[in-house]
């Protein structure tokens, strides 16, 4: 049962480990990766990215939505799976649940249609409000003020309910008994969710915290590339971005291997560093 699992792995995702050779090369499409010439000096793809006038700009900016995802992003789903696993009315629950999850199955380019209905400048229905009652309308979709708000913003309601449904399997292991004895002891809900519930998906919690360190570097592709645009490239452009535009599609695949070389080493120093702090907790996940 095992081996369909691992066949996977080892076809799409060591095997392409190969091919992280022409970061190091000068990748020529036509001669192949085996045939085209070292880069000389062998460093010369990460110096350009380095050396290029946009690297801070590009990293400040992947690391800031980054963390503002994984900040504000960490509690809502903890709040909502409790206040489901709460929930006295199983049709209530049911409900909320379905509704909570499926914005997941949406494409980002039908989110950005949305929050262009309600967003736009001219004709979005929440500026039509605000300059109904007075004000002036606000460009959220293209100012560098707004935007990182509705990027974390709309992240966060996309993902909110896939992330709660994770919490809730883990809150369904708690030993029920220990809420029997709580309330023999007269504690109260909140009591209840602070000292049994919250403790029981801790190990859950710091796991999906680890995890999402490691993707630091992978602030959104997807969601960015469809819903930026030239006014906020000061706030919004990332790495992969940048890297769609001045590597794959100026054939600079060189670049483009070398910049996701440089990720996927950040991500993995972040990933052992976060474990090995979560292991004084005895929370660690090796």
């Amino acid at each position: 049962m095992l081996l369909p699992g691992v066949v996977y792995y080892i076809i799409y995702k060591y095997v392409p480990i190969y091919g992280l050779i022409i970061a190091f090369k000068d990748y020529d499409i036509l001669e192949g990766i085996v045939n085209s010439p070292w880069a000389d000096p062998w460093y010369k793809h990460f110096q350009e990215f380095y050396e290029s006038p946009y690297f801070s700009q590009l990293l400040g900016n992947t690391v800031l939505i980054s963390l503002y995802k994984i900040i504000f992003g960490m509690i809502p789903p903890i709040a909502l799976a409790i206040l489901l696993n709460e929930c006295r009315y199983k049709w209530l629950k049911s409900i909320v649940q379905t509704l909570s999850y499926m914005p997941h199955f949406l494409s980002w380019v039908i989110i950005y249609g949305i929050l262009v209905v309600l967003l736009s400048e001219n004709s979005g229905i929440v500026n039509r409000w605000i300059m109904e009652a007075g004000g002036e309308s606000i460009p959220f979709l293209s100012s560098t003020d707004w935007f990182r708000s509705v990027l974390v913003g709309s992240d966060i309601w996309q993902n909110m309910g896939w992330g709660a449904i994770i919490y809730l399997a883990a809150m369904a292991g708690i030993d029920p008994t220990l809420y029997e004895a709580a309330r023999v002891d007269g504690a109260s809900r909140m009591r209840m969710i602070w000292h049994i519930t919250l403790p029981g998906i801790r190990n859950v919690i710091v796991l999906l915290l680890i995890l999402r360190l490691g993707q630091m570097l992978d602030a959104g592709f997807d969601q960015i590339y469809i819903m930026y645009n030239v006014h906020v490239y000061p706030v919004a452009d990332i790495l992969d971005t940048w890297v769609f535009r001045t590597g794959l599609e100026q054939w600079n695949f060189s670049l483009a291997s070398a910049v996701g070389l440089f990720k996927s080493l950040i991500g993995l120093v972040l990933v052992l560093g976060s474990n090995k702090l979560a292991r004084r907790w005895g929370e660690s996940i090796w």
